[in-house]
């Protein structure tokens, strides 16, 4: 049984484990997984299906409540086969696991955002991202990593 302190992990270590953690989980659906050697495309895996289909993975991972973002210059939400990952870690629990696809951010709102950050004064550099609290976290139950898995299945 693995330790579920997530607090002793460092956020370096939280997010290479949850990228392992989203590895084996797709494994365990009996798919195939693909490592970049190199993440400069902010694809962190690609998984195949035995039908030959694949998905491309992008990773993140919070502590409980906050925010995530994958810049736009790596996260084309054009892309039908582009996924976020998504692991949410609660302390004494394994982690929430959620499968969304790049087309959820087509049409934003309060949950997934789309900031341009193009007025002035403004330096971040334009993200899309997900606003995650114990109000909107309901919202992401549709995107379940087990009931998601299934139509790639």
């Amino acid at each position: 049984m693995p330790n579920k302190n997530w607090t002793v992990l460092n956020s370096l270590q939280l997010g290479r484990y949850a990228e392992y953690f989203a590895k084996m989980e797709f494994a365990s659906y009996g798919l195939e997984v693909f490592t970049s050697e190199v993440d400069d495309r902010g694809i962190d895996f690609i998984v195949k299906n035995k039908a030959g289909s694949f998905l491309e993975i992008q990773v993140k991972s919070l502590r409980g409540t906050g925010y995530v973002l994958a810049q736009k210059s790596k996260f084309n939400i054009n892309n039908p086969n582009l996924y976020m990952a998504l692991l949410i870690f609660k302390n004494n629990m394994m982690p929430d696991f959620f499968l969304i696809p790049a087309k959820t951010w087509a049409v934003p709102n309060a949950v997934f955002v789309d900031r341009d950050y193009n007025k002035p004064g403004q330096t971040s550099k334009p993200e899309y991202g997900i606003n995650i609290s114990v109000k909107n976290y309901s919202t992401l139950q549709f995107f379940d990593f087990e009931n998601s898995i299934l139509s790639f299945l």
